[in-house]
């Protein structure tokens, strides 16, 4: 079998990957530790020179290596738990990267965190899960954590 792991760092993707560790046997399983980091998009006049913003490419690449970091940690616990796992950074939006990967590496199953977000915010800002949901040609298994539509409804 092969999951494709989405992460991005935060609490809904490290229960994301205890979903895996609890809910999974280790046998046969091999994981591919995704994360997508969305490219820096900035306008500039047309005048000025390609390149004009170097700061902006040396955030950009400490936003690659630290997402580097972050799958390469996930996929070492993956590993330590009997997983083969390996890690990949794919430099897009969350959807269309979660997306483009499974369609190139062909997992049986992604799974994925979800921030449960409801009403306007989930329609201002999108549902990566959702979208991950509705288009992937695999099964998909969104992990909602606890509490969290809750949270959101008192905060609104």
């Amino acid at each position: 079998m092969k999951i494709l792991l989405a992460t991005d760092g935060s609490t809904f993707s490290e229960a994301a990957e205890k979903t895996v560790t609890t809910m999974i046997r280790p046998q046969d399983v091999e994981v591919l530790v995704l994360q997508a980091v969305e490219p820096l998009v900035f306008a500039v006049p047309p005048q000025m020179a390609p390149g004009y913003a170097p700061e902006q490419a040396a955030r950009m690449q400490e936003t690659v290596d630290l997402a580097k970091k972050n799958t390469e940690l996930v996929a070492a616990r993956l590993r330590a738990a009997g997983f083969k796992a390996d890690s990949w950074v794919v430099e897009s939006d969350g959807r269309n990267g979660i997306l483009d990967a499974a369609e190139e590496w062909k997992p049986d199953l992604i799974v994925l965190g979800s921030q449960g977000r409801k009403g306007i915010a989930k329609f201002l800002l999108g549902s990566v899960a959702d979208a991950v949901a509705r288009h992937a040609t695999c099964s998909v298994f969104i992990v909602r954590t606890p509490g969290t539509a809750k949270a959101e409804s008192l905060a609104a």
